[in-house]
């Protein structure tokens, strides 16, 4: 069974032209959404993807109502593969049904295997270069040693409640336990 998706990103659009395409194709049921690409929450793909099968083809007009990035892209697609279901982009004529439609899949998979390890050693390298300098990554602490000193004292002396201690150091319960405990 085919199931189309159709999207548009504003209301002064129309989805006409996407419908007639999937219909022409044979599209037994079209879902269409009417909200940004941008956006994570797109309820009728979400109703779309539920209602696709194991032999199914889930098929677009173009890549680009489908999702925005490649990853996003990407990420959906071997979803649809590990569920057995198939996909189509009418406009790009991609078709994992067919060889040539299996190989575009798996270029595009490269591609984005390629940048995700280009942004990992680009991070591992400005990491590497910061801890060069001499910096740490992290966040600061919080306290420093005069301050776990007096968090120290003003807990031990317990005439102080742990909220009050807090409020005085600007700083939560988990914070004040973890300093007197590392301390």
């Amino acid at each position: 069974m085919q199931i189309g998706y159709a999207r548009v990103s504003t209301f002064d659009q129309d989805l006409t032209l996407q419908r007639d395409a999937l219909e022409a194709i044979g599209c037994q049921r079209i879902f269409a959404d009417t909200i940004s690409g941008a956006k994570a929450n797109r309820p009728q793909l979400t109703a779309a993807l539920d209602h696709l099968r194991a032999g199914d083809t889930l098929v677009v007009w173009r890549l680009d109502r489908l999702g925005r990035s490649l990853s996003e892209l990407i990420d959906l697609m071997t979803t649809l593969s590990e569920s057995g279901i198939s996909f189509r982009s009418l406009t790009e004529q991609i078709d994992t049904t067919t060889s040539g439609g299996k190989l575009i899949f798996h270029i595009f998979g490269a591609l984005a295997e390629f940048e995700r390890e280009l942004i990992r050693e680009r991070t591992q390298a400005g990491l590497a270069a910061a801890r060069a300098r001499g910096r740490k990554g992290g966040r600061p602490k919080l306290l420093d040693k005069r301050k776990v000193a007096m968090a120290q004292a003003l807990y031990d002396s317990g005439e102080h409640s742990i909220k009050d201690i807090c409020q005085t150091l600007g700083v939560s319960r988990a914070t004040l336990y973890r300093s007197i405990r590392d301390g």
